[in-house]
């Protein structure tokens, strides 16, 4: 019991060095919940430990994670090491709903009691042996974002037990222990396509670990089950159902895309497939995608690759799916020919991947307009693997420093900080750090922040991917179900994306300024793009603008003396731009611009600044110039029609009467213009958005500075089913109208 006590000592101690653990934990306790801080019930008499364990190991009220997935891996290990398994049991949130999930609790895997459920003839089902005794351990962690970045808290532990706890040589044999990983699994498959038994792959897998003999993380009946559930499937007939299933969805929809390859011996080596939708979305919001290609489909041990962006409203969008058979430039290289044929040969301005040398190697040769870059989340989930028994306890210091590399904003920062840091932790000659460095064009933001990314390099939208693709994961299955799973999640992702977005723009818009610049913006962008930018807006006031020359300002923080970012503005030619390049990376202008702009009596943002795939355009337009070049021509006719719809719906709510009788006749109006010749492009979706000299605010409200303002469609606050009052006649409501082809959209069949 001494040691224990002095044990927790330890791990208190080591709370309060990191970062003074014990001060921002009281800190960061203020706004949370009873509920989400739980309670604290570690103590030195209480607590159970099998063995002497690592303090580094153990969970303190306080401790942060980068994400639940660390946290959980995290508690797994310290649970090993005591001596039992934990499970995931009450969350706060969905993934994909709001805010996602925001709390998750880690419990014992005896926590909680077994309960009887009736079958479905209604008798009680048979009476099961449970390891379930109410165990009372577990870890609760919150998602918090300091700073903008998400991440997680631990809130409550308590490592109480009220059953005996498994040795070393016990433990291990838990089903949550006996899992095998995806590179076993690969290793498995190939195994048993070489004729190996069950037992010669294991005693191989335990040379190669140099583990004992049954010693690995699995068992024999593990194996079996694993290759039991590969021969469940019959992968020549699947194959078959597959492509019939493709040929039916495209007989269906002549919109739908897909494409195939048969090997030598008419077996199915590629396929890849693409919905009408994706097609859309890719015309309007294809600048950038992320090609991942990190996950497979074991039961047919063919390679899984998707195809994603994010759109006007920072969601991700679904472009298109491919499986392959080999992971090779050849196929590499098919599977970009193909999904360039789909999307009429445009190709991605930029494009995310893995660190895959192949994909690199393919991408160069097959799109090489393209700037190809790393996705910086699978470099950084390699780490631990790398450097963390190399560094030891420098580990996390390296790590931190890694993370200060990728964010700078200068090549020439980045080259002498790189330098430092490697001779700071003696990594001159690690192969992985010099591999890094000699691929530091395809991940480091310094050298990519010339190209447009689309905000997809953030760790929010690194979160909103990965979410995704795990959708994808989930529907494995049999090869002709699974693309029709795979339509149903990205029609069940379009209906949800389109509800929020719904509930986005009947939301109020908070000035946080006052600045004209800001109204002009909350006008134009989507709220989601508008948020980037009223974040720049808000702080820009802290930078002082220098000029330095004609057109040329130095733009720095208040509390710098030399250094910060060129600035270079030419009014007449409404050219303006900055050497941190964040319009360029992000399309979003950065606060060195906006103070510019603001200290220089400009108060609406040029143009050519407000990047179309950041307003409120639909995905489906398909020649914004052409319709830009007619709103222009006839501005006085549409702010009439404006006007008149406003009043035409103000009048309308008055009374059952009058709505019914309005519908009828916008419906008559309606049917004439459609009757009309259409414009030689053919729009079918032409969304106008109201320049800002025209503004006029409604609902405004001010409280405590802040002023608040609803921008959106007249007609989303009706109800029909209670009218509401009757809104003061001078306050006029901008009223976006959207025109629909009635046909289908006619895209051409490959």
């Amino acid at each position: 019991m001494r040691f224990l006590r002095e044990l927790l000592k330890k791990s208190k101690c080591v709370g309060d060095h990191s970062s003074k653990m014990s001060e921002g934990t009281s800190l960061g306790m203020e706004d949370l919940s009873q509920d989400d801080i739980g309670t604290i019930e570690e103590t030195a008499e209480d607590t159970i430990l099998s063995r002497q364990t690592s303090v580094n190991l153990v969970p303190f009220v306080g401790q942060r994670f980068v994400s639940q997935e660390a946290a959980y891996e995290f508690y797994c290990s310290f649970a090993k090491q005591c001596g039992f398994s934990i499970r995931r049991h009450r969350t706060r949130g969905k993934d994909g709903v709001g805010r996602g999930v925001t709390r998750r609790d880690f419990t014992c895997h005896r926590g909680g009691y077994p309960q009887m459920k009736p079958s479905e003839d209604g008798k009680m089902q048979r009476n099961r042996k449970s390891s379930r005794c109410g165990c009372q351990a577990y870890m609760r962690i919150v998602k918090r974002a300091d700073f903008d970045v998400p991440e997680w808290r631990v809130t409550g532990f308590s490592n109480i037990h009220n059953h005996e706890l498994l040795k070393s040589n016990e433990v291990r044999l838990l089903p949550a222990y006996c899992s095998i990983s995806t590179d076993d699994k690969s290793r498995i498959c190939m195994f048993a396509k070489a004729g190996m038994s069950v037992r010669q792959m294991l005693r191989l897998m335990e040379l190669e670990k140099g583990v004992k003999l049954g010693c690995l993380p699995f068992t024999e009946i593990d194996v079996r089950n694993l290759l039991q559930s590969f021969r469940n499937v019959d992968r020549d007939n699947d194959a078959i159902d597959l492509i019939a299933m493709c040929k039916k969805m495209k007989d269906e929809n002549p919109n739908f895309k897909y494409e195939f390859k048969i090997d030598g011996h008419n077996r199915l080596e590629h396929i890849a497939w693409s919905y009408a939708s994706s097609v859309q979305l890719y015309e309007a919001f294809g600048d950038t995608t992320v090609f991942d290609t990190t996950h497979r489909l074991d039961a047919y041990d063919m390679l899984l690759g998707i195809w994603l962006g994010v759109d006007n409203h920072g969601m991700t969008c679904f472009f298109g799916c491919v499986l392959l058979r080999d992971e090779n430039i050849q196929s590499f290289s098919w599977a970009l020919k193909t999904f360039l044929g789909f999307m009429k040969g445009k190709a991605p301005q930029t494009m995310l991947t893995d660190h895959n040398m192949w994909l690199k190697e393919a991408i160069a040769v097959d799109v090489p307009q393209s700037k190809h870059a790393f996705c910086i989340w699978h470099i950084v989930a390699k780490f631990s693997d790398w450097f963390s028994v190399l560094l030891g306890s420098r580990y996390d210091d390296w790590k931190a420093e890694f993370h200060r590399l990728f964010n700078l904003d200068f090549v020439e920062d980045f080259e002498e900080r790189w330098r430092e840091m490697v001779n700071e932790f003696g990594l001159h000659t690690n192969k992985h750090v010099i591999s890094l460095y000699a691929l530091r064009n395809f991940w480091a933001l310094a050298y990519l922040r010339h190209y447009f990314f689309a905000e997809m390099m953030s760790t929010s939208q690194a979160e909103s991917i990965n979410a995704f693709i795990q959708r994808f994961l989930s529907a494995q299955s049999q090869l002709d179900r699974f693309v029709e799973q795979v339509a149903d999640i990205v029609d069940y992702n379009d209906r949800v994306g389109a509800k929020q977005k719904m509930q986005r723009k009947m939301q109020r818009v908070c000035l946080k300024t006052g600045s004209p610049i800001e109204s002009h913006a909350a006008s134009v962008l989507t709220p989601y793009a508008f948020g980037k930018l009223q974040e720049e807006l808000v702080l820009a006031p802290q930078y002082a603008s220098l000029l330095v020359d004609e057109g040329c300002f130095q733009v720095r923080h208040h509390t710098e003396e030399d250094g910060g970012c060129k600035v270079v503005w030419i009014p007449c030619q409404g050219h303006i731009s900055c050497s941190c390049y964040q319009f360029e990376f992000s399309g979003i202008l950065c606060r060195h611009v906006l103070r510019v702009l603001s200290t220089n009596n400009c108060f609406h943002i040029p143009d050519q600044y407000l990047p179309t795939r950041w307003c409120g355009v639909s995905s489906s337009s398909t020649n914004t110039f052409e319709t830009a070049t007619i709103m222009k021509d006839n501005s006085e006719k549409i702010h009439l029609l404006e006007s008149l719809a406003s009043t035409l719906v103000t009048e309308s709510v008055e009374t059952e009467d009058r709505l019914d009788a309005a519908c009828e006749q916008i419906g008559m109006a309606l049917s004439r213009i459609k009757d009309l010749p259409r414009t030689t492009h053919n729009a079918i979706d032409i969304v106008y958005n109201c320049p800002s000299e025209s503004l006029i605010l409604q609902d405004v409200e001010e409280a405590d500075g802040i002023i608040r303002f609803t921008v959106g469609n007249s007609h989303e606050s009706v109800t029909l089913g209670k009218l509401k009052e009757r809104r003061p006649r001078d306050i006029v409501e901008i009223s976006r109208k959207r025109r629909h082809c009635s046909g289908p959209c006619c895209l051409s069949v490959q």
